[in-house]
């Protein structure tokens, strides 16, 4: 089915500022973690040292932060309603399996680097809620894959846990969006010795403007997430899983 734009939806034009408005916070967000690593944390590489932790705030940012936002909106964009749903089930499932990739290595390069310099894992409350947060995300990633891609899982089964599929989608997201603040400002407060991170040095206060950045493009998802006008047409979702039922008869 051809995807065409439905120019008589409610609301489209503050839709699209929304949406275009988050991307835009979303992608600079990236920017910004970027100019941090490579202007005031040496760049990049994969060799045990600080550079190869700094693959950690960026793969986050980017993996688990933005594109996790995209995925999370992806079914609310208009001019998807006439889309084969079980494109969006895909297209959905790759952003988050991407983000979920991105994260798992952002995860292996800190554990990589803190055995290098015999530095404790997993002592913090923010170590402690980022790897909830992965396992739960590799779960949620599993079972949408198993419920709601593959064409196994009962139509009823379905209908009872979307509700909680899309709760818990959002709650795991803004729980990543808490737990980048705490990392960001724990590395802050780690690394920033003269000055100290209380004197409000030039990185500091960059790092502080990239954190708003993060809360404000986690708004502008949930906000388009949890509006029910926004929301795929029901009559769109039933068409679909109804045939979706019928080819399995």
């Amino acid at each position: 089915m051809l995807c065409v734009p439905l120019p008589h939806c409610s609301d489209y034009g503050r839709f699209l500022a929304l949406l275009v408005s988050a991307l835009l916070v979303g992608f600079v967000s990236v920017i910004f973690s970027l100019v941090w690593v490579f202007h005031y944390r040496e760049g990049l590489s994969w060799d045990g040292s600080a550079r190869e932790f700094n693959w950690h705030p960026v793969l986050v940012i980017t993996g688990f932060v933005f594109i996790q936002g995209i995925a999370i909106i992806v079914y609310r964009l208009p001019w998807t309603w006439k889309c084969s749903k079980l494109l969006m089930k895909f297209i959905h499932a790759g952003l988050n399996t991407i983000a979920m990739i991105l994260a798992i290595v952002s995860m292996v390069a800190v554990f990589e680097y803190h055995n290098a310099r015999n530095i404790p894992n997993m002592y913090s409350l923010h170590s402690w809620i980022g790897l909830t947060a992965v396992i739960f995300y590799s779960l949620q990633l599993f079972l949408g894959f198993a419920v709601f891609l593959l064409p196994f899982a009962p139509v009823p089964l379905r209908a009872a846990l979307l509700p909680i599929h899309v709760y818990s989608g959002l709650t795991i997201f803004a729980t990543v969006i808490a737990t980048a603040l705490m990392g960001i400002t724990e590395k802050l407060i780690f690394s920033l010795k003269s000055p100290a991170y209380s004197a409000s040095p030039p990185e500091a206060t960059f790092v502080n403007c990239l954190g708003l950045l993060l809360v404000i493009f986690g708004a502008l998802i949930l906000w388009m997430a949890s509006r029910p006008h926004w929301k795929r047409p029901p009559e769109e979702n039933a068409k679909v899983l109804l045939t979706e039922e019928r080819s399995l008869n």
